[in-house]
């Protein structure tokens, strides 16, 4: 169950980020109102996941997901540019994902 709980964290994550993006600095209320709870479910989710999961594999995986995650909302939905570049950097921070999920016991 952890791990459940760290990826809906991690996604949590994603959608906090968006929404301070779009809150334009806190300066409009429903964006800025939707990050604090999304940031709030998120650390709590992490920490429930950290009740069994070692700190270094659970916050790695947490800003991991939440870095690409928010990659990829920057290109899909506010257009953000796909270089090649950042591609292969998106690709080696998924990487080291995988490999700290398949070291990581339970």
């Amino acid at each position: 169950m952890a791990w459940v709980y760290l990826v809906v964290a991690g996604v949590l994550e994603v959608v906090w980020a968006y929404f301070m993006k779009l809150s334009d600095g806190f300066s409009k209320p429903g964006p800025a109102v939707i990050t604090i709870v999304a940031m709030i479910f998120s650390f709590g989710l992490l920490a429930l996941a950290m009740r069994s999961l070692p700190l270094g594999t659970a916050y790695t995986i947490w800003t991991g997901i939440g870095a690409v995650g928010a990659f990829v909302v920057g290109i899909v939905v506010l257009g953000e540019a796909a270089t090649p570049m950042r591609l292969l950097a998106a690709g080696l921070i998924v990487s080291g994902l995988v490999l700290m999920k398949v070291s990581t016991p339970a």
